[in-house]
């Protein structure tokens, strides 16, 4: 049987997600242990239940564990998927609250940013303590992340632990290209794409149907629709020549020319703080949960196509997918660090996950690919090192907080954010 485990399975709907997929393929359904581990023993109870009820409801023989204790949780495991955050509601809402007073504006602060930063900070010493224990308990395990920031954790594995074995996993690529067949009227069976680089930050290469290049389509619906002008992504592809990966709310604080400018975020409706509304839409979806599981009435079960079940599916039967990976760069793609996590395209199958080598990137994206993969090399470096310096510089050259802050200023609100986070800091940072 193959032993799943959910770490930061209180992370309920995205739990319910993964578990729909996993037992309703029909090869996995019945000879699967699904292994349920948070530190929170209300949200894991939540998890235990929820799981619990899934597996009667469909009448399978799959086994559920649910451990407080990591260690426990993970010994054995195959795979390991990966959902936690580090200090919950709590600290996302210090990641917008004491930047805003220093006038900086983010939208989602998972990624880059002072709020991609602190959230890396936060959360790769347990990371580091996940992938030690991985190396002791479970040294062939699959570790599948899903926590952001999607560049900065799986390096801080690789580089930080003997594990080696951690693929970063992101919808943001599947979603784009979808978009841009829709936009286009072309099946997406039918169309042909590469798309590579950083994680939140990668292009599509190629987009083609039949050898035919769709660019100039995508130029004429863009021209013939003033309100697709008007996103961030679209003027990105514009100026940059190449279809970025991450939607425009998103997609505009990693960069040092929308944020900053009243105008650019009325222009481009940029939604400043969205992600705050929606973390306080899923506390009701979590209590909602909880609700319906103590009344007996259960969850919906409905197969999600999430990656982390797909890439278990396919190293489980043998059948061959291809997702897009965030993997150790190692010359996947030839313009970009060596020791960055990249996103590209894997083959998965029996043999695991094999990424692709891309070549090179046209030299502005791997330009702007390196201003953002810079931010999170200094990040990971201050965690791993315990280098508070470090922490300044990455906010420094960080591009949004730099079209906005003073170097002073930049300087003031890590030491407020270190000092808000307190014990949830790396030693050395705090």
């Amino acid at each position: 049987m193959a032993r799943i485990v959910f770490v930061g399975a209180g992370s309920v709907e995205f739990t319910k997600n993964v578990l729909s997929d996993i037992l309703t393929f029909p090869e996995l359904g019945d000879s699967t242990t699904l292994v349920l581990h948070d530190i929170d023993a209300e949200r894991l109870a939540t998890a235990e239940a929820m799981a619990a009820w899934m597996v009667a409801k469909l009448g399978l023989g799959a086994k559920v564990e649910a451990h407080l204790d990591r260690r426990r949780a993970v010994e054995g495991a195959d795979y390991v998927i990966n959902e936690i955050a580090v200090g919950g509601y709590a600290a996302t809402r210090t990641d917008f609250e004491i930047p805003r007073r220093y006038g900086l504006r983010q939208t989602i602060a998972d990624t880059l940013g002072i709020g991609g930063i602190f959230r890396a900070l936060r959360t790769i010493p347990v990371m580091v303590g996940l992938g030690h224990d991985l190396a002791e308990l479970a040294p062939d395990a699959l570790l599948l992340n899903y926590t952001n920031p999607m560049a900065m954790i799986p390096r801080a594995v690789y580089q930080g632990t003997p594990f080696t074995n951690v693929v970063g996993l992101c919808h943001s690529v599947r979603d784009t290209q979808a978009r841009l067949a829709s936009l286009v009227g072309v099946p997406e069976e039918e169309v042909s794409f590469v798309t590579a680089g950083a994680n939140h930050q990668a292009f599509v290469l190629k987009f083609e149907h039949q050898g035919r290049d769709l660019y100039p389509a995508l130029d004429e619906v863009v021209a013939a629709d003033p309100e697709l002008r008007r996103t961030v992504r679209v003027e990105m592809y514009r100026r940059f020549g190449h279809f970025p990966t991450e939607s425009s709310e998103h997609g505009s604080e990693y960069l040092p020319w929308f944020l900053h400018h009243d105008d650019q975020v009325a222009h481009f409706r940029i939604p400043v703080e969205i992600y705050l509304r929606w973390s306080e839409e899923n506390l009701g979806t979590y209590e909602e949960t909880r609700r319906r599981l103590a009344a007996g009435e259960g969850v919906e079960i409905e197969p999600a196509m999430e990656l982390a079940s797909e890439v278990i599916h396919s190293i489980e039967t043998g059948t061959p997918r291809v997702i897009h990976g965030n993997v150790r760069n190692d010359g996947l793609i030839a313009n970009l660090p060596a020791g960055a996590c990249v996103e590209v395209p894997c083959l998965v199958d029996r043999a695991g996950v094999r990424p692709t080598r891309i070549g090179a990137l046209p030299p502005q994206l791997a330009a702007l690919n390196t201003t953002f993969l810079n931010v999170g090399e200094l990040t990971v470096l201050a965690a791993l090192e315990g280098r508070r310096e470090h922490v300044y510089h990455a906010a420094m050259l960080d591009p949004n907080a730099a079209a906005t802050l003073t170097l002073q200023q930049i300087h003031d609100l890590v030491d407020e954010m270190i000092a808000a986070h307190g014990d949830l800091m790396p030693e050395g940072v705090r």
